[in-house]
């Protein structure tokens, strides 16, 4: 009862009553939902849902589309965080707004304007033809390419803040002491440089896949429904198909991926900060 008294646990009361009533139990109905059926608790939406082949394509797209974006936002997310991190002070403060200000744009505007960029006379299009990659212009809009395009570019500031984040602590003359002692910069790179940025590449990596592997909105409006993924197919359970059971087994696979990659982050992390 002491405990219960404590000025800090009753700041924290708003907050517990609030992630209570609007996450945890509507996540406990889920819960509930996927493992109910006729006769009580059963496994068998889950049996019926992995038994479809069908299911386990949608999956398939699901974590390849999310690696992908992963991939291109680790690409081009690295090197801009050792740029942001050794800019000047005025050249480092409108890197910041540059990467930050799109962040305010909601994820429908950006969806709706990279419809506009990949369509055939888009600017990706044009752009390629120039560089003389494709003979003429070509649709990107509703393709697996437009889709990881387009979710990259929302979801790069993930990426590049958790190793600026990183990269900003490391010590330029770690590297000038590695080449004092004969190392080339490859070398140093492997061994001193990257070694040092793996704790913001780890965080960096969750981020964008968790949220890539949940995206709703970008799918819906870069790809269409052709292309279905576990969240698709979750609001489509929901809000077309009237399937409360399906869209509630969808919603715990893709939450128990987003916690596998969460938890595996947490744990490679920790085991990171360890060794060094």
């Amino acid at each position: 009862m002491k405990a219960l008294r404590d000025p800090v646990v009753l700041l924290a009361a708003p907050a517990v009553l609030y992630l209570t009533l609007l996450y945890a139990l509507p996540l406990g109905w889920l819960l509930a939902k996927s493992f109910s059926g006729p006769a009580g608790l059963t496994l068998q939406p889950y049996t019926e849902f992995f038994g479809d082949p069908f299911n386990w394509r949608v999956i398939g797209n699901t974590l390849g589309s999310a690696l992908w974006v992963t991939v291109v936002c680790l690409a081009i997310g690295y090197p801009a965080g050792f740029a942001l991190a050794r800019a000047g002070t005025a050249m480092q403060i409108a890197m910041l707004v540059a990467i930050i200000l799109p962040l305010s744009v909601g994820v429908v505007v950006k969806a709706f304007a990279w419809q506009i960029v990949l369509r055939r006379d888009g600017v990706v299009s044009q752009f390629l033809v120039a560089l003389g990659i494709w003979d003429e212009p070509q649709r990107l809009l509703f393709t697996e390419a437009g889709l990881v395009l387009g979710a990259a570019n929302i979801f790069l500031p993930f990426m590049i803040l958790p190793i600026y984040s990183v990269v900003k602590l490391i010590d330029p003359r770690l590297s000038e002491a590695g080449a004092t002692l004969g190392a080339t910069p490859s070398y140093r790179f492997v061994r001193i440089t990257f070694p040092l940025t793996l704790p913001g590449v780890v965080s960096g990596v969750a981020f964008v896949f968790s949220m890539s592997v949940s995206m709703y909105v970008i799918p819906s409006l870069l790809i269409g429904d052709r292309f279905q993924t576990l969240s698709t197919l979750t609001g489509r359970s929901f809000l077309f198909m009237r399937n409360e059971q399906l869209g509630s087994t969808t919603a715990v696979i893709l939450l128990a991926l987003a916690i596998a990659v969460v938890v595996a982050s947490s744990w490679l992390a920790r085991r990171l900060g360890s060794t060094e």
